[in-house]
């Protein structure tokens, strides 16, 4: 499995279960066309390009080019690079049906087409050429439920003031916020947010 400095944002959950299974970086999905809409995923996004970069990997059919061409419009462009899968006739094994271009997708690319492409366009490989970054320890939901942030009484309004002390927007929920700390946030950021929250109580 290779280390990227870089974020990949993907069109859906089975296109990220397929990269995550080969690298290891952050992974985030467009929710396929629901990008169009969605101005505080656009936002983060923006954050985190800005942050580490960002590699676009969609697939090779039309709705994919729809996808990548909005984006290339709604992200910093020097913060972002596109990688491309080729195009390979096929139907992945969960579909009953071919796509309706017949081309396979992201999620039914073999593991080094997948990296083949990230190379292509140019993913900072740790490792190779320069040190590689110290390892962080993500964060979990268990670290989320153990500061109050998830599944108890009062997490929707201590998620709340976390979420407006680090700019972030209010409607974020718990799973966005442990995407974006695991993203280009730190443990230490978090706590000594949970800290100044505290002493204001």
């Amino acid at each position: 499995m290779i280390q990227i400095r870089e974020a990949i944002l993907v069109e859906g959950r089975y296109d990220v279960n397929a990269v995550r299974q080969v690298v290891d970086t952050v992974v985030l999905e467009t929710g396929g066309f629901r990008i169009f809409n969605d101005r505080d995923q656009l936002r983060l996004l923006r954050r985190i390009a800005r942050h580490r970069g960002l590699i676009v990997l969609t697939d090779s059919d039309g709705a994919g080019f729809v996808i990548r061409n909005y984006l290339k419009g709604a992200l910093p462009a020097d913060r972002v690079k596109q990688a491309y899968i080729p195009d390979v006739v096929g139907k992945e094994r969960r579909k009953r049906h071919r796509s309706q271009e017949g081309k396979l997708g992201v999620e039914g690319m073999r593991p080094d087409v997948i990296v083949d492409a990230l190379r292509r366009a140019g993913a900072t490989i740790e490792g190779e050429g320069e040190a590689a970054a110290p390892q962080r320890t993500p964060i979990t939901k268990a670290d989320l439920y153990e500061w109050g942030l998830s599944g108890q009484p009062d997490s929707a309004t201590r998620r709340a003031a976390v979420l407006r002390a680090l700019d972030l927007p209010a409607h974020m929920t718990a799973n966005a916020l442990l995407e974006y700390i695991n993203a280009i946030g730190t443990r230490d950021e978090i706590l000594s947010v949970l800290q100044q929250l505290q002493k204001t109580d």
